[in-house]
């Protein structure tokens, strides 16, 4: 009778034991299925950006474009010395997939004429940082070394017109060389009171209306610079630089002029023109 009194105990105990084991088990799983939830969801990486190549740059601006940009180009009679001027010359790169550029260099019997198109494509390399993050850093970085002066209602305006494509239209509306040099020093003497110097010399550069300012017709965010330099008795030289970010790419376009003939000021509006157009054809291209 004992031994039949002692193996169900002993059973009893073993099953209690096997319980024990059990529940523990149970409890140990569902503590480590929810520690690599919280740590998964602290690394979680950042949404890539949306352009992941590049264009070609000598390709992806048209001979009509070039044409309008660079007009000593018709004027070259040699067939091949045309074609070679078309084609441009790529900038150095060591990495196609993520900067490339191209630029251009025509003289003609009126100015020397140069253009620079650079795309580059932002990477991030922080997990917490997306790609179109890092690239709109990149770009205010840009933004503010060109010192854009402030704001106004005119150049406001003139920032949602549409860019002109016609010659005279743009004549027209631009201000002669005596006007402009006249605004210019009203605009310089006013400008370096505030204790500025660079945005004095982008200012006194174009004519009221067409000064440097940030674009909200173009990309994610644009800026347009305007500069005219001058080297002694050489004739002045105006740059016009238009900026602007899509995503995570930042599009650069440079496009220079310098007149043969000393005195001659370079059209701040035919330029200006000229080169947000170009900007909209390559935006648009990226977008296509």
């Amino acid at each position: 009778m004992q031994r039949k009194a002692y193996v169900p105990g002993t059973a009893a105990l073993l099953v209690a034991l096997l319980a024990g084991c059990t529940s523990g088990s149970a409890d140990s799983g569902t503590t480590d299925d929810a520690n690599p939830g919280e740590a998964g969801t602290a690394t979680a990486a950042a949404q890539p950006g949306k352009y992941r190549t590049l264009p070609e740059p000598c390709g992806v601006v048209g001979h009509g474009t070039l044409d309008s940009l660079l007009p000593g180009i018709k004027q070259i009679t040699d067939a091949e010395q045309r074609e070679t001027a078309y084609a441009g010359e790529a900038t150095l790169t060591y990495d196609t997939d993520r900067k490339v550029g191209c630029r251009w260099k025509v003289e003609s019997t009126d100015a020397t004429d140069h253009l620079l198109v650079d795309f580059e494509r932002v990477v991030s390399y922080e997990n917490a940082v997306s790609d179109d993050s890092q690239a709109q850093t990149i770009f205010a970085t840009k933004e503010t070394a060109a010192d854009l002066p402030e704001p106004t209602a005119s150049a406001t305006a003139s920032d949602s017109a549409t860019p002109s494509t016609s010659t005279s239209a743009s004549a027209s509306a631009t201000p002669s060389s005596s006007a402009t040099s006249s605004s210019s020093a009203s605009s310089s003497s006013s400008t370096s009171a505030s204790g500025s110097t660079s945005a004095s010399a982008s200012v006194s550069a174009s004519p009221t209306g067409l000064e440097p300012r940030a674009l909200s017709d173009l990309g994610d965010e644009a800026f347009l610079d305007d500069a005219l330099s001058s080297s002694g008795s050489t004739a002045q030289q105006r740059t016009v630089t238009v900026v602007f970010r899509t995503s995570n790419v930042i599009v650069t376009i440079e496009y220079e002029e310098q007149p043969a003939t000393v005195g001659v000021v370079p059209d701040s509006q035919k330029m200006q023109d000229r080169a947000r157009k170009l900007a909209a054809q390559l935006a648009d291209s990226l977008n296509g």
